[in-house]
Order: C-alpha cells, then sequence, then structure tokens
C-alpha cells in the first residue's frame, strides 16, 4: 500500500497488511472515544458560550452536538466498512482522488500539531502557577518529552494514558452532574430548590435571541473536534471494524448527553449573567454549591484534559502523516515502523516511530513560536487552522455521500454501521457545515479564522493538483517517445 492506484476501489482493502502493531483493546477506543472531545473547550470555553446565549447555549450545543454527532455516524460508517489508520483521508481518497486524500491528510496534520503547542502552553502555564519555580517552557520540554517517549515505545502506552486520562474527565463530569442535580433540587446541604427561575430570569430563555444561540454554535462547535481520532486509532485493534462501529456508537450519545446536560445544569444553578469569558462556569457552580477548593479541583481536571489532548494529537498527527507516506503522498523515510508488536493476524508489528518524531518535531517548532511570537506568527498560524475542522468534516460528508452508493451495489455486506436516513441527513450536515462557515464569515472575530484556513487549504490544493499534474505529464513522456 506504499502508492495508491489511480481510481481506488471502495471496497479493497486499506492494505495487505499494515505494520502497526494492533496493541489497543475496545476499552481504550471506548473511553477515547468518549474522553476525546471532553477538554478545555467544555471546562472553560464554554463560559463564551453562555455569555452570548444565555440559557439558549443548551441549543447551541444540542445543533453543534447534532452535526458533530451527524459526521461521526458517517465516519464510523466508512471506517467500519474500510479500516485504516489514514481513516478519512484514505476515505477521500477512495471517493473523490487523491487530491482530496492529499488535501485532508496534510490540513488535518498540521491542525493537530499547530493545536498541540496550544494544548502544551497551557498545561505548562497551569502547571507554573503549582511549582513557580520552574519556568513554563521546562514544563512544556517535560510534557513533550513525556509524551513522545510513550508514543514511541508501543501504541499500547498510548491506550492506557488515554484511558485513564478519559476516566478522570469523564468522572469528574458524572459528579457535576450529580451535585449540580441535588442542588438544583435543594438536596445539598444549605441549598434550596433552583426551579426555573435561572433559565427564566436574567432576559428569559433567549435573552439575545436567536442570534445568540447562532453565536453560541460559532463559539462551542469546535469543542467537538477530536473525535475522529477514535477512527485513527481502531485500525490498530484487533478487529477495526467491529471495534470502531462500537465505539461510535456508544460515544456520540453519551458526549452529547455529557455537554447538554452540562450546560442545563451551569444555566439552572446560576443566572447566566454570573459567567464570563475565559473563566469555568463550572468553578462557578462547584463554588456556589459550596464545594471546597473547587478551583484547584478543576485546575486538575483542565490540567488532565490538555495532557489528554497532547497525548491524543501526537498519535493522530504521527497515524495521518504514516498513512500520508503509505500512499506516496508524503516522504517514504516516514514508513519505518518499530519491531516488537504483532498485527491481527500475528504478523509483526510495531510504532511508527519516525512519523511520531516528524509530528513532535514540528510540535515543538509550534511551541517555540507560541512562545516567542503569540501575537504574531503564533497568531497567523493558529487561524489558519481556525475553521479547517470544518473543511474536514465538509469533505468527510462528501466522501460518504460518494463511498455509500458505491458501498451498496458492490459489498453491502461491509456496511454493518449505516448512516440514518442516507442521503438525506448527509446533505442536511453538508448544509450545515457549510452555513456554520458561511456565519463565521458574517462574523468579526471568526472571519479572520475562515479565511486564513481557506488561504491554507487553497495552498495544500495547489500543491495537489500540482503533483497530479507533474505525474500525469511524467507517465505521458514516455508514451511519447514511444510512438515516435
Amino acid at each position: 500500500m506504499h502508492e495508491a492506484p489511480p481510481t481506488p476501489s471502495p471496497t479493497s482493502p486499506a492494505a495487505p497488511a499494515e505494520p502497526l502493531s494492533h496493541g489497543l483493546k475496545q476499552r481504550h477506543l471506548t473511553m477515547l472515544g468518549l474522553g476525546g472531545v471532553i477538554g478545555a473547550g467544555l471546562f472553560v470555553g464554554s463560559g463564551a458560550g453562555i455569555a452570548v446565549a444565555g440559557p439558549a447555549i443548551v441549543v447551541s450545543y444540542l445543533i453543534a452536538g447534532a452535526l458533530a454527532m451527524l459526521v461521526m455516524r458517517m465516519l464510523g460508517e466508512m471506517s467500519a466498512a474500510m479500516p485504516a489508520s489514514g481513516s478519512f483521508s484514505v476515505h477521500a481518497e477512495r471517493a473523490l482522488g487523491r487530491w482530496a486524500g492529499f488535501s485532508v491528510g496534510w490540513l488535518y496534520w498540521f491542525l493537530l500539531v499547530v493545536v498541540l503547542a496550544v494544548e502544551a502552553t497551557a498545561a505548562a502555564q497551569i502547571a507554573h502557577g503549582w511549582v513557580p519555580g520552574v519556568e513554563p517552557w521546562a514544563w512544556v520540554l517535560l510534557f513533550m518529552v513525556v509524551f513522545t517517549v510513550a508514543n514511541l515505545t508501543a501504541v499500547k502506552n498510548f491506550g492506557e494514558f488515554e484511558f485513564w486520562f478519559a476516566s478522570l474527565k469523564v468522572g469528574a463530569i458524572v459528579v457535576f452532574l450529580v451535585l449540580g442535580g441535588l442542588a438544583v433540587f435543594g438536596l445539598l446541604p444549605d441549598t434550596d430548590p433552583v426551579g426555573m427561575t435561572n433559565l427564566t430570569g436574567e432576559g428569559g430563555f433567549l435573552p439575545n435571541g436567536w442570534s445568540g444561540v447562532v453565536s453560541g454554535v460559532l463559539t462551542v462547535v469546535f469543542a467537538f473536534g477530536g473525535l475522529e481520532v477514535v477512527t485513527i486509532a481502531a485500525a490498530e485493534t484487533d478487529d477495526p471494524a467491529r471495534a470502531v462501529g462500537r465505539a461510535v456508537r456508544s460515544a456520540v450519545v453519551r458526549i452529547l448527553f455529557f455537554y447538554v446536560g452540562s450546560m442545563l445544569v451551569i444555566v439552572t444553578v446560576l443566572p447566566w449573567t454570573a459567567q464570563q469569558a475565559g473563566l469555568s462556569p463550572y468553578v462557578k457552580v462547584l463554588d456556589a454549591i459550596g464545594v471546597p477548593s473547587a478551583g484547584q479541583i478543576m485546575n486538575i481536571v483542565v490540567f488532565v484534559a490538555l495532557l489528554s489532548a497532547l497525548n491524543a494529537n501526537l498519535y493522530g498527527s504521527s497515524r495521518m502523516i504514516f498513512s500520508l507516506a503509505e500512499r506516496g503522498e508524503a516522504p517514504r523515510g516516514l514508513l519505518k515502523v518499530s519491531g516488537g508488536g504483532e498485527g491481527s493476524s500475528g504478523q509483526p508489528g510495531g510504532v511508527p516511530r519516525r512519523a511520531v518524531l516528524a509530528s513532535v518535531a514540528f510540535g515543538f517548532v509550534s511551541v517555540l513560536l507560541n512562545l516567542l511570537w503569540p501575537d504574531t506568527v503564533f497568531l497567523y498560524m493558529l487561524n489558519s487552522v481556525g475553521a479547517v475542522l470544518l473543511f474536514v468534516w465538509t469533505l468527510i460528508a462528501a466522501s460518504q455521500l460518494r463511498l455509500r452508493a458505491r458501498l451498496e451495489q458492490e459489498a453491502p455486506d461491509a456496511l454493518a454501521l449505516r448512516m440514518w436516513w442516507f442521503p438525506y441527513l448527509t446533505w442536511v450536515t453538508l448544509a450545515g457545515l457549510l452555513g456554520v462557515l458561511l456565519l463565521m464569515l458574517t462574523d468579526d472575530a471568526a472571519r479572520p479564522q475562515v479565511l486564513w484556513s481557506a488561504g491554507a487549504t487553497a495552498l495544500v490544493l495547489l500543491v495537489a493538483v500540482g503533483r497530479e499534474w507533474r505525474e500525469r505529464r511524467a507517465r505521458r513522456a514516455p508514451s511519447a517517445l514511444t510512438d515516435r
């Protein structure tokens, strides 16, 4: 599978036998699906959404979560039918052509390694607050080294890290939901029933109208990014098709419950006007119901969430660039795989160490840019990936629209997990994603992200089209000489 055929079949396997280890278990994948999107965007960033939408942030999360759930269902359908370490990049190549696989793969890799710098820096700031004697750059170096070593040794180490990280995050949200629910009904000491007062007071449920709900969607939709890694990781399980199907089924509904349930508790316990952008609404609620040291508890949870995201992004970026190298879309030197693992058929497999090192090297560069020029060079990089997730989701939907019809004709038995109400919900999802992008263009704060991301996407597309043009020209040259 080192060179993709010009017209790949949607039913052909992803590879004769990928040389990666199959060290991930179902429990790893399930918890990765549950915890992969529970991060700082929820624990801290949700405050900005509440500030613009009020109690109606619940509706904003329902809309954004529904979009994410539909995209994951489509991605789960394709990954169960055609599991591959490149996931949606491989699917895009098979559905739309090499240009699509190349573009979405490199854009997603760039997104992950840039966001990795944000997560490492934010985690370092929290750690610096606990141990002021250690500079933030030293913490960043420590985090990067620890997770690089973990990702270089064996895939099961990544799985174990993510399993326990995700368990802590999921446990924290469950405890929050229980405490918040008890507070709403006045069942905690020194609390009175809240009732519907905070949902209907302070301007009502829609204090800023439906425009506030729309602004809330633009604020929170990116918090659902990260679920895609589940389908990348599924290729390193013993039974990828079954594993990804189970993970997607269990993850999407539960994540929607955690997100929407958390927001409902927050805006019910406290007036929405008590929340501030940049401050964790979870801390505000825990303080209000009398949980001691709520700020420090949430700092620990956010710290774990950031390290979890850093670990997952390093893993996802290394597998994506490895898959690109397999298909001839990245340097072939990245195909070197360590020994010591075993594939599902007993064949040797291992870790793509060069792909890990390439990803972490660019991650280190991103961190340096974030530390040295956070308001200039790194800000431009961050803006250039700001809307890439929506572009990736759009290509996932377009790929599923094309591949589903072909799979039904050529290999209907491979469709173990099916998209609901195909093709209608796929078209609805595409329309919703394009609508979010158009709304971002009308928003002064979001517009730069769309424009910079569109520029980065155009550049990658230009490279992809240029490569295909050169290859076609090279193939025609020998035939022209033969004709002479």
